[in-house]
């Protein structure tokens, strides 16, 4: 007859729920997989598939009693490390949304905003169009596998037993803030530059025969333009945001 003390059947659930902390914590905050239109069933029954796969891989730590104060505290580095990977990706979709919001106030769009359940505040007709657009690129180019064996893979380079002090570089992360603007200014550069170019034709244009409304002309000059030019980066999107997610995924290695 198989038998098992305390000690082992708490070993096991340890083995089980401390994976399953950073891997939820990481599908949770980690876009598109923790938009809230996405059902919490779905996304628990995929880190419970994630940790299933993780456990017999890994050794929970033998010292540490999972019921106990240090066993408490194993579980919050556990989830920590987890939204901070998901914040990664996060920040990049907000790089995104940045774009959008730059291109869509250059157009003269900055009024066509409404609700984003995502982020519970105000986003712009355009941020919702790349976000979207990046989001089919996120699944096309299976960025999503790629996240899920970093996040395999993480319990490797930081293992349960590692503590956090020390070894999680949270400057790291703060600094990865940055990409925010640089994916916003970058993406969103040629609309810009664009609309800088008809605005100030439209300025010499008014110079030369101040009798034209700038107004009535220059406002659907500056929106056909704007989507004219939108229509046509979009076909070269596809190599700047697959070299982004990369970038993002490697940092998560360098995070750990």
């Amino acid at each position: 007859m198989i038998s098992f003390s305390t000690q082992e059947i708490l070993n096991l659930l340890a083995g089980f729920l401390w994976p399953l902390a950073r891997i939820l914590a990481c599908i949770a905050i980690a876009p598109p997989l923790g938009n809230n239109s996405i059902p919490v069933p779905s996304k628990i029954l995929l880190g419970v598939t994630l940790a299933m796969i993780v456990a017999p891989n890994i050794a929970p730590p033998n010292a540490v009693d999972m019921l106990s104060l240090p066993g408490i505290l194993v579980l919050c580095e556990q989830i920590i490390i987890g939204l901070a990977m998901g914040f990664v990706i996060r920040l990049v979709f907000a790089g995104v949304e940045m774009a959008g919001e730059i291109s869509g106030l250059t157009m003269g769009l900055g009024f066509a905003t409404f609700f984003d359940p995502q982020t519970r505040g105000r986003s712009s007709a355009i941020s919702q169009l790349l976000v979207i657009l990046v989001t089919l690129l996120f699944l096309a180019l299976d960025i999503h596998h790629l996240l899920f064996q970093a996040l395999v893979m993480s319990f490797q380079s930081f293992p349960l037993d590692v503590p956090i002090q020390g070894h999680f570089q949270v400057i790291k992360l703060v600094l990865w803030g940055e990409e925010v603007f640089k994916i916003g200014v970058l993406l969103s550069l040629p609309i810009v530059a664009a609309l800088l170019i008809a605005n100030v034709a439209l300025g010499i244009l008014t110079r030369a025969a101040p009798q034209l409304n700038l107004f009535g002309i220059g406002f659907p000059i500056t929106i056909g333009l704007g989507f004219l030019m939108l229509n046509l980066s979009l076909a070269y999107f596809v190599k700047p945001i697959e070299q982004i997610f990369q970038s993002a995924l490697v940092f998560i290695q360098t995070l750990l």
